[in-house]
């Protein structure tokens, strides 16, 4: 297996890469399990965030980011959008989404009485890595009919055209690979 050596809010790692298509490859990154890199990319992300009420993030690699952000920032609600409804939520809001690293279309769901409390507020979007931009649509539809407004969107990583993008805060770019592992031009 190749694997591509990046810094990310001053630590080291090493993220493997991994076929997406015959022709396009992306390095995997994934925080589940890495506390270090987990906090340390909170802090860098809080420190350049704008004013916000509440924060969102698709579920699943973007909860521990979001939670211990939410912890560092005095241990703020915040609000996840599930791949699938649970028994719990009332009022179920719902959008759609095709990202770069899930296989078929999935569905976002938005418990209604998170939507109640985002109702006029300001809601910062937060991802681990961006790279279509399709989650991120897929979570702003969901501020959206819940009565919020976008504050921002933050990422620990941008890849692809989102690093042309300059309405995302992001971290460090992640560049899109070949089949051999060079860096796509």
């Amino acid at each position: 297996m190749k694997y591509y050596k990046m810094n990310i809010a001053g630590l080291d790692r090493q993220l493997p890469i991994c076929r997406v298509t015959d022709d396009l490859y992306i390095a995997g990154f994934v925080i589940f399990g890495d506390p270090e890199l987990t906090t340390a990319c909170a802090k860098e992300l809080l420190a350049h965030a704008p004013e916000f009420d509440y924060m969102i993030t698709a579920e699943a690699k973007g909860i521990p980011l979001i939670h211990e952000m939410a912890r560092l920032n005095g241990n703020q609600k915040y609000m996840l959008a599930r791949k699938g409804p649970k028994l719990y939520m009332t009022n179920i809001l719902s959008s759609s989404v095709k990202s770069i690293t899930t296989e078929k279309v999935q569905t976002l769901y938005l418990d209604g009485a998170d939507a109640e409390l985002m109702k006029g507020k300001k809601i910062l979007v937060i991802d681990d890595v961006i790279s279509t931009g399709e989650s991120l649509l897929a979570l702003e539809k969901l501020i959206e009919e819940a009565g919020g407004t976008v504050a921002g969107r933050m990422a620990i990583l941008a890849e692809g055209d989102a690093i042309k993008r300059d309405d995302i805060y992001y971290i460090e770019e992640l560049p899109l690979f070949n089949s051999d592992g060079t860096t796509k031009g």
